[in-house]
């Protein structure tokens, strides 16, 4: 309320600003006569020098010149007219109508369109809804132009990725295969609708997700996205050694930078780790209550309590891996290192221990140690 409020007197400010010279009685000065009066200066300076000359008398030249001056001065003084009637008339109506007719058709205007009931956004709620709102504009664009030309394989491509991005699984593997149909078959588009099915699955990768995944590595071989997920297909059949050296080819082989890099990390640290590394190193019970300071004094208390257990009975693979990942959790890479350097030792020619050490560091982005 207060800001209509607010809104109203600024406007009244504004048109009073532009009509209160409008409304006042005002006098329109005429230019003066320029040319005249230089004419009447003129004969001014001849009756001087016709005085000088002897041409005319003294009493002619002052009478010539009184009327000459009187001239001078009537052509010089701006003449002020008084504005009739009729024009104040004029100008206060508009006057009127400026300050209550525009404001009252404004309002009308924005009774019949506005929406004064709802309530106000924050900036950042707009800002996320502009994007969104926007995305779905160009979605129902494309959807409607696909209802009238269902078969312009190139719409169906480009909606595919983004029925994927936004949950829609049916509706991108459909638009996946109809461009595959449409356009032939490709990597991208393979390796898409092999997305889309996982998606269905809830991240389970299908028997018609891994055909599609091995067609598109059929067409690029280098594919990484498709490579991660038959990777991940191997985990589901429990080939846990075969899954890992897919994940470790790929980090190795990878660019620093590639986007999916980081997933690749996890899923290798993940199977290094195995259900025996998994569990936590700190009894979470023993945190409860405590503020976040106390806990991670506990929390280094207890990880340093699990590295003197493995000094003593250091034959604890399970026991070398979490303290590995623990040291990495709490920022210190370098204790994560030492700790891998004693399990390496600790597990010298056993190779499916090493092999896990290695592959966890791998999984951490840390040094892998010799091979």
């Amino acid at each position: 309320m207060m800001l209509a409020i607010a809104f109203a007197l600024m406007t009244a400010a504004a048109v009073m600003a532009v009509l209160w010279p409008l409304g006042r009685r005002s006098r329109v000065t005429a230019p003066s006569k320029s040319g005249e009066a230089a004419v009447y200066r003129d004969q001014l300076d001849e009756i001087d020098r016709e005085r000088e000359h002897g041409v005319i008398g003294a009493a002619e030249a002052a009478a010539a010149r009184t009327e000459v001056a009187r001239r001078l001065l009537a052509a010089s003084e701006p003449v002020a007219t008084a504005q009739s009637g009729g024009d104040v008339a004029r100008r206060r109506a508009a006057a009127l109508v400026g300050l209550i007719g525009v404001p009252v058709l404004a309002l009308g205007i924005y009774g019949g369109l506005g929406r004064p009931d709802l309530p106000d956004r924050s900036l950042a709620a707009r800002e996320q809804s502009e994007p969104a709102v926007a995305l779905s504009q160009l979605v129902a664009r494309v959807e409607a132009e696909l209802a009238s030309r269902p078969q312009d394989g190139r719409g169906w491509q480009v909606i595919a990725p983004v029925y994927l991005r936004s949950g829609r699984s049916a509706e991108a593997a459909d638009a996946y295969s109809r461009a595959i149909r449409l356009l032939g078959s490709s990597a991208e588009l393979e390796a898409g609708l092999g997305e889309a099915f996982v998606q269905a699955a809830d991240g389970r990768v299908t028997a018609e997700a891994e055909q599609a995944f091995q067609r598109a590595l059929q067409l690029d071989s280098g594919l990484p996205q498709a490579h991660l997920q038959l990777a991940r297909a191997r985990e589901q059949r429990g080939d846990l050694k075969g899954a890992a050296g897919v994940y470790r080819g790929l980090i190795e082989a990878a660019e620093k930078d590639a986007a999916w890099l980081p997933a690749a990390r996890r899923s290798l640290a993940r199977l290094a780790l195995g259900s025996d590394g998994t569990a936590p190193p700190v009894d979470p019970g023993a945190l409860a209550g405590q503020t976040l300071e106390q806990r991670v004094v506990t929390i280094r208390s207890m990880v340093e309590g699990l590295e003197s257990r493995l000094r003593a009975s250091p034959d604890d693979l399970a026991g070398h891996l979490r303290l590995i990942r623990a040291w990495m959790m709490m920022g210190e890479s370098a204790k994560a290192e030492d700790a891998a350097a004693a399990a390496r030792q600790t597990f010298a020619g056993r190779d499916e221990a090493v092999r896990r050490i290695d592959d966890l560091m791998l999984g951490l982005d840390l040094d892998k140690g010799p091979a």
